[in-house]
């Protein structure tokens, strides 16, 4: 009877869930069947198709993305911060998560201070972080001589006895643009990896490290056969999701170099995956672009797959 009357009222709920489906429906799917459609149209161009120009399927948009030197030094970079930030991030908030974890008085204001990051806009974040990093700037003194004004990371090096290092600004080099990017990526993924690295520690069975302890365990040891294991779970979600964000780049480069993505004696320097689809976006280059985000698609899911795969063998539920 009960299975009568829940048929019945069945056109309920599908009403009450009509307008989040048509939402999903004109903002989600239908733009993933437009993008995979766009990326097999060769040489798509919205304007061209609203003139009235017929566009051949093949595989002609993939082939033209990965025969561009500046998509593979796009691709270059956007590797190389993910393989650099994931593990050095996972670690540093897994060793906070633990510390935070001990400290039981002020644990509640240094977990809103450490979260802080993730609420606030990245662009912001990034244009401090180029303030700090960056020559501010120069003025000319007394007897006309130029001084320079530096930011706080370089004050501190010269403080210390140190010389100050170009950073992002004309002439700068690669590995120093790498390195600001580095710091600041790693500093804005803590908070969030934290505080699920936190959670699950708060979740953990105290009779463990109550047992631990009779033993005589030391702390190095609680840590490798006990917290890591039992956090295992935890770990393998924040490497997964710290991959696909870390693939998925853009915003924090563009807040400390702006929209050329690099000092300006070389734009596009540090240019991401995300970074070249925007580009080809602008250029009217839908095809391309649309290409391009498969591609993209593409090595996140393959990445994925991997840390799934790894995750089996070394992750205890």
């Amino acid at each position: 009877m009960a299975d009568i009357v829940d048929s019945k009222n069945q056109w309920k709920a599908w009403v009450y869930l009509s307008p989040a489906i048509a939402l999903l429906l004109v903002f989600t799917v239908w733009p993933i069947f437009n993008t995979v459609r766009m990326a097999f149209l060769e040489g798509y161009s919205g304007l061209m198709n609203v003139g009235g120009a017929k566009f051949q399927f093949g595989i002609g948009n993939f082939r033209k993305v990965l025969q561009y030197q500046r998509f593979l030094s796009c691709l270059k970079t956007t590797s190389l911060l993910c393989i650099i930030t994931v593990p050095i991030s996972t670690i540093l908030a897994l060793l906070i998560a633990v510390c935070l974890n001990s400290i039981k008085i002020l644990q509640k204001p240094l977990q809103t201070i450490f979260f802080l990051p993730y609420v606030t806009n990245s662009i912001a974040i990034g244009m401090v972080f180029a303030a700090m990093f960056n020559i501010v700037g120069s003025f000319y003194g007394t007897q006309n001589e130029i001084i320079v004004t530096a930011g706080i990371v370089n004050n501190i090096i010269e403080f210390l006895g140190g010389k100050a290092v170009n950073w992002i600004n004309y002439g700068s080099t690669y590995l120093a643009n790498m390195t600001v990017m580095v710091i600041y990526i790693v500093w804005n993924a803590l908070p969030f990896k934290i505080l699920i690295l936190l959670g699950g520690l708060q979740s953990v069975n105290k009779q463990y490290y109550d047992a631990a302890r009779v033993d005589g365990t030391s702390r190095r040891r609680i840590f490798s056969r006990i917290t890591v294991p039992l956090l295992s779970p935890m770990i393998a979600y924040v490497v997964i999701t710290g991959f696909i964000g870390g693939f998925k780049e853009y915003t924090s480069i563009v807040g400390i170099f702006g929209e050329t993505m690099g000092p300006a004696d070389d734009a596009k320097r540090l240019n991401t995956m995300v970074g070249f689809i925007y580009d080809s976006l602008s250029t009217n280059s839908q095809g391309r672009s649309s290409a391009a985000a498969l591609i993209l698609f593409g090595i996140i899911l393959v990445v994925t797959l991997i840390n799934l795969r790894v995750s089996k063998k070394r992750v205890h539920y």
